[in-house]
């Protein structure tokens, strides 16, 4: 995973462009992430940091988790990420969106909603099966024929069906940043990225 942040979907809205055209694009809350750990070649196999982000209480923390914490001199956080092959940061150092403020281009990481369990129409695209009226009320949203029928008398693997929709790792790239507001840790990014306002989301440059 090259350099990023962690951080949370705020919502959407809309900016105008230098052209006069509005805009749709996502505001999302990138960091500060504080750096907890260093691994190295030597004692872990590989290079990689791990970032921290968004404080929570110590009651609901772990002591194991507490004790790593506290080797960084910060406070628990609830969410932590690693990102591979990033040198020059040290133990308890802070990460800010300052990361992106020259950067034209992100890649953004985030859990789709879970819509729950869905029929083909929602969850594949299905056209469904049967007219709309002269009474053809009952067959509307099926998937229709599975297959063959004496042979091979069952339905084959990899069949488009309904099941549970959503709740998915998703990673849009190649979006584009708008702008950065240091002062407030904003991120404003063109378009729409994965997950539900208030979600965990991974910021890549």
């Amino acid at each position: 995973m090259p350099q990023g942040l962690i951080g949370r979907k705020i919502g959407m809205t809309s900016v105008f462009g230098e052209d006069g055209k509005n805009i749709p694009c996502t505001v999302i809350e990138a960091g500060p992430c504080v750096v907890t750990q260093v691994k190295n070649a030597e004692t872990d196999g590989y290079a990689a940091i791990q970032l921290a982000y968004d404080d929570k209480k110590e009651k609901h923390t772990s002591r194991p988790m507490l004790g790593h914490f506290k080797k960084a001199n910060t406070t628990p956080k609830r969410k932590l990420v690693e990102f591979r092959d990033w040198e020059g940061l040290q133990l308890g150092d802070v990460v800010t969106v300052d990361l992106f403020a020259n950067d034209n281009w992100v890649d953004v990481v985030g859990i789709t909603k879970g819509k729950g369990f869905q029929g083909v129409v929602k969850r594949h695209g299905f056209k469904g099966v049967g007219g709309r009226t002269h009474g053809q009320h009952n067959r509307q949203r099926h998937p229709g024929s599975m297959g063959a029928s004496s042979f091979p008398s069952r339905v084959l693997p990899g069949k488009r069906l309904a099941g549970r929709t959503g709740g998915d790792r998703v990673k849009i790239i190649n979006l584009r940043v708008l702008k950065v507001i240091p002062e407030s840790n904003l991120l404003l990014v063109k378009g729409s990225v994965p997950g539900a306002k208030g979600s965990y989301i991974i910021i890549e440059k």
